[in-house]
Order: C-alpha cells, then sequence, then structure tokens
C-alpha cells in the first residue's frame, strides 16, 4: 500500500508506521538497519538546515537524507486509511 505521506514530510515528534519502500538506491541499506513495512518510526530532530534528519528506528537513532526519506510512504499513528 503506498500513502501520499512520505518520512521526509513528517514533523518532528510524530510517530509513523512505515507503508512502503520506494525504489530508492539505499533500499537494501534502509532494510538492514530495520526500516520495512510495518515497522515504526518517530523522526526524533533535524538538522539546523534540516537535512538530515534523525529518526528512531528499532531502538537506535539513526540520520537520514530528505531526499532518500521522499521515497518511503508512511502512515499516521492510529490513521487506519479512512478519511473522516
Amino acid at each position: 500500500m503506498k500513502s501520499d505521506l512520505t518520512l521526509d514530510r513528517i514533523p518532528v515528534g510524530e510517530a509513523v508506521t512505515v507503508a512502503y519502500l520506494g525504489e530508492s538506491g539505499i533500499r537494501r541499506r534502509l532494510t538492514d538497519i530495520g526500516l520495512v513495512r510495518g515497522a515504526e518510526t518517530v523522526c526524533t530532530g533535524e538538522s539546523p538546515l534540516g537535512d538530515p534528519r534523525a529518526y528512531l528506528i528499532d531502538g537506535a537513532v539513526i540520520a537520514l537524507r530528505r531526499r532518500d526519506c521522499s521515497a518511503i510512504s508512511v502512515i499516521r499513528q492510529g490513521d487506519n486509511g479512512e478519511n473522516g
């Protein structure tokens, strides 16, 4: 399931669930660190210029570039995909 919301667009502090990993050149690395479909993550902060951003993934804080995160579709926690 692909969502319109991507990981690079979530605000700091918001928890999300990964819905889809795009065909990013670092897809294998992302899966190696636990960023797979169904994984829960939260943006914990960002650098002063906004790139990279820090994400809590499987108990570790990982810095990811926005361009890599733009290929990762996510769903907000508690959002079942319905509008309303």
